[in-house]
């Protein structure tokens, strides 16, 4: 398939209907609304995309759409985290055209980092849009009825929970949290983050001195400005909101935040020396490890898609430049091809090389899925600040900023300055942009965001590998025996397997089966083309025959037959793969010469 041809498909998937954007506040806390605002009375589950949702509601959505769905929908404990909560997958599958583990399934995650909120709700706005489109949208309802999807809407429940529970920054609550002397003075998570003006975030403290090398702006008092090298300031920025527990002089240090799950997985897992926040070992997270068993045990996974935030980035392996030499160039066609739709499904997002654009991850999920199972992974890090203006550069003026705060989102996203005494510094201010100012998409934008993204993640999931049989060539070649030829296409863009799969003896190799009542094979092998006179024969069990290299995006694979039966006897040709769905045929002995339906790339 052609980038034209790609982009095509992606341009029609894009072009799907948005549901309504009506504006959703939030003051910062929790939740924005009581769920109750009616978003389209012709949905089955009617659900508000333009607003947020803590655990226990995510935990509610779920199962309302289990219960609406029930045939197509599964769901499951991976386990319970660290804190007792439930680490839920949904399966969904149409069991009308198969199970869900004889289809190639692709998996989609978010929220390991509790912080990055919006991934849950793109998450969950894809699992609700794919089952709403099913008998609406053709190209939606022909999608799942030849693949399986498992979503893991909230893969960190104790972060998220604890984002919307309690005080953070936009950044907190990344980790999972396992009990840790990050101080390590003896004690576990004893100065952690203090809410002095009860606005729900951590913000900045200020404190009136002179010679303090910032001014208050007279004509508005929420800016602080840095005064010149010969000028006098008379406040001090004291840091972030905060107060010193344990009395060691720092603030906030020993916080009840611990490893970042996304640098827990088996693949290049370095120690908390080399990669912070690694954790002890790999898989040494609960969740982590419940993850990672069910997509272990799952080898019909040819798609894996990670959502976090922020930036505006569609991510991909290597992580680290050691470990590019893993990703051959037929490998990184199929990347280049599916990620370049990607950045035009999704404006301002930028592909982009984890290693190479961004910084070295050891340990990271997508990398481990990727280079470790060899599924063509990615990590879509949604929200960037050309949003906000669509269309202005991505680091904005201050002015700009303050008018998006004002008259865009309404002062939502700043916490004003309130007087607050405090035990070490006295009296003090405190206050500036809070948890929803920076990472988090604005509510109003949200569905956008989770329908495009969900557009993406459609696009990877339609290039998974589709088996179809091509042309068939039989031909009587003496008394009772026949030669016949017949080609197995992919007619999508990902591999049955890998360059990474054959080089690294991931997973098990394709198979061509022969099966027969009365015909008998005489031997069988491979043909580069239906003009090769000559055929790689397979001298050992001829009736199965192993392409160890699979079938490539948009290719075929060619076998040729020399079978001795009566005309009108009849034999059977199966193919396997584990990432794609098998087919089957029945053939006759007979004259025939069947071309191909389409060329590929049709």
């Amino acid at each position: 398939m052609n980038m034209r041809t790609l982009l095509s498909t992606s341009a029609a998937i894009c072009g799907l209907a948005l549901g309504s954007t009506a504006v959703a506040q939030n003051d910062g806390r929790a939740a924005a609304e009581d769920g109750t605002h009616r978003h389209n009375p012709n949905y089955t589950v009617d659900i508000a995309w333009n607003r947020y949702y803590d655990f226990e509601q995510v935990e509610d959505i779920l199962r309302r759409l289990a219960e609406a769905y029930p045939e197509y929908v599964e769901l499951r404990s991976l386990g319970k985290s660290l804190q007792g909560r439930d680490v839920w997958l949904a399966i969904v599958n149409n069991p009308a055209t198969g199970a869900h583990t004889d289809k190639p399934a692709i998996y989609i995650d978010g929220n390991i980092h509790g912080n990055e909120v919006q991934v849950t709700e793109t998450v969950l706005y894809s699992m609700w849009k794919l089952l709403e489109s099913q008998g609406t949208n053709k190209q939606l309802t022909e999608l799942f009825e030849r693949a399986s999807f498992y979503f893991v809407p909230v893969a960190n429940p104790d972060g998220r929970a604890w984002w919307f529970a309690e005080p953070n920054t936009p950044n907190s609550s990344r980790t999972n949290q396992r009990p840790v002397d990050n101080d390590r003075d003896g004690l576990i998570d004893e100065d952690d983050y203090d809410d002095l003006d009860g606005d729900g975030s951590i913000t900045q403290m200020w404190r009136k001195r002179v010679g303090g090398g910032w001014r208050r702006d007279p004509d508005d008092p929420r800016r602080f400005r840095r005064v010149g090298p010969e000028q006098q300031g008379d406040w001090e920025y004291l840091g972030m909101e905060g107060i010193d527990n344990d009395g060691d002089g720092r603030i906030n240090e020993d916080t009840v935040f611990a490893d970042d799950m996304n640098r827990n997985w088996p693949g290049d897992w370095q120690p908390t020396y080399v990669q912070r926040g690694a954790g002890p070992f790999a898989f040494s997270a609960p969740e982590t490890r419940g993850i990672g068993r069910f997509i272990i045990d799952h080898p019909n996974i040819a798609a894996g898609q990670s959502y976090h935030n922020s930036g505006g980035m569609i991510l991909r392996g290597p992580g680290t430049n050691y470990r590019a030499n893993l990703y051959d160039r037929a490998d990184s066609q199929v990347y280049d091809a599916i990620a370049g739709a990607g950045a035009q499904i999704l404006p301002y997002y930028r592909d982009w090389v984890i290693w190479e654009d961004l910084y070295n991850v050891h340990g990271g999920q997508v990398t481990w899925m990727a280079e470790g199972l060899a599924i063509v992974s990615f990590t879509n890090e949604l929200w960037i600040n050309a949003k906000r203006f669509q269309g202005e550069a991505a680091r904005e003026t201050e002015d700009q900023q303050w008018l998006w705060r004002d008259h865009v989102v309404f002062g939502n996203e700043f916490s004003d300055f309130t007087e607050v005494e405090h035990p070490e510094f006295g009296t003090i201010l405190v206050g500036g942009p809070n948890r929803w100012g920076s990472r988090q998409t604005p509510p109003f934008l949200l569905e956008e965001e989770a329908h495009r993204n969900f557009a993406f993640t459609m696009f990877h999931a339609r290039q998974m590998p589709l088996l179809r049989f091509g042309r068939v060539d039989i031909e009587p070649i003496g008394e009772n025996l026949w030669r016949v030829d017949v080609a197995v296409r992919n007619e999508r863009h990902i591999p049955t397997r890998l360059s990474l799969a054959r080089r690294n003896n991931i997973g098990q190799q394709d198979l061509m089966i022969f099966e027969s009542d009365d015909a008998t094979l005489v031997t069988a092998g491979l043909l580069g083309d239906f003009n090769d006179r000559q055929m790689r024969e397979v001298r050992f069990e001829p009736d199965r025959i192993g392409l160890n290299s699979g079938i490539g995006g948009m290719d075929q694979a060619i076998a040729r037959y020399i079978i001795s039966g009566a005309e009108g006897q009849t034999f059977t040709l199966r193919y396997e793969a584990e990432k794609a769905q098998n087919i089957e045929r029945t053939f006759r002995l007979e004259q025939t010469n069947e071309p191909s339906p389409t060329p590929l790339g049709h």
